[in-house]
């Protein structure tokens, strides 16, 4: 795919990996739309990213049929929507499955974590596919998707139920959905990231930063969300891969907790 003058619809795209996706894309010379929650576009990413008015902001709940069929609409206005760009999610509830006082872990938390990162991941692809598959074929293809999983889908710590099982559902989708698409020419593949330094991470302290960052093999560092989006664009630009989940993570594997 020839990312000059694609269309590109990148979610969770205000802040640390979907920014950094955006600004891959932007750069390449894409038309990009960015979905994020209400309030999420600030002023001075306007005045970043809208320099040459290729870029879009639509709020929205990935969640909702309404606000993600919203989205896309606002997208094709710039022309044939053919990149999605997966990144929003949340993170882990950090609850166990049986509490200290012996008391179950609360379904509702396990419940929410799952719709955002899971269903919503299935929200958002089915309704960017189906757009896609309307698209005039270029080179028998009619578009890309890259989605977003985590490490935590194959080695998830304690306190990660939810958010490893959310995360492996969209690993698990990823060949699927490559296979079930084929047939429209839409590619699937998914990044499954490690651990990077994004707002989510910002919050721990440092010493715990500092652990994470030396548990990596090499390079002994925090991925940088840049090498995230890069990985991303450059994902759009294989038309060869499809169906494979990528792990961008310093050949790390998470012990237990």
């Amino acid at each position: 795919m020839e990312l000059r003058d694609t269309v590109a619809l990148v979610t969770g795209g205000a802040s640390g990996l979907g920014l950094a996706t955006v600004r891959q894309l932007l750069g390449r010379g894409a038309h990009v739309t960015v979905v994020d929650l209400p309030g999420a576009w600030s002023p001075e990413l306007e005045k970043e990213l809208s320099v040459d008015g290729r870029v879009r902001f639509a709020a929205a709940d990935v969640t909702s049929e309404d606000d993600v069929r919203e989205a896309v609409a606002l997208a094709k206005e710039a022309g044939e929507l053919r990149a999605l760009v997966h990144c929003a999610g949340r993170g882990s509830d950090r609850l166990r499955i049986v509490d200290r006082e012996h008391q179950p872990g609360p379904l509702d938390s396990f419940v929410s974590v799952v719709t955002t990162n899971l269903v919503g991941t299935y929200n958002v692809l089915r309704l960017a596919a189906a757009t896609m598959s309307e698209n005039e074929p270029v080179d028998g293809a009619r578009g890309a998707c890259v989605l977003t999983a985590s490490v935590a889908a194959f080695d998830g710590q304690i306190g990660q139920t939810s958010y490893t099982a959310s995360k492996a559902g969209v690993y698990g989708m990823t060949l699927v959905a490559a296979r079930d698409l084929a047939s429209h020419g839409i590619r699937v593949n998914t990044i499954a990231p490690g651990t990077f330094d994004t707002p989510m991470l910002a919050r721990l302290r440092d010493d715990l930063r500092e652990k994470l960052a030396g548990d990596v093999p090499f390079p002994k560092r925090l991925g940088n969300a840049a090498e995230f989006g890069q990985l991303a664009a450059n994902i759009l630009e294989n038309d060869y891969l499809n169906g494979e989940t990528i792990r961008l993570d310093g050949a790390i594997r998470m012990a237990p907790r």
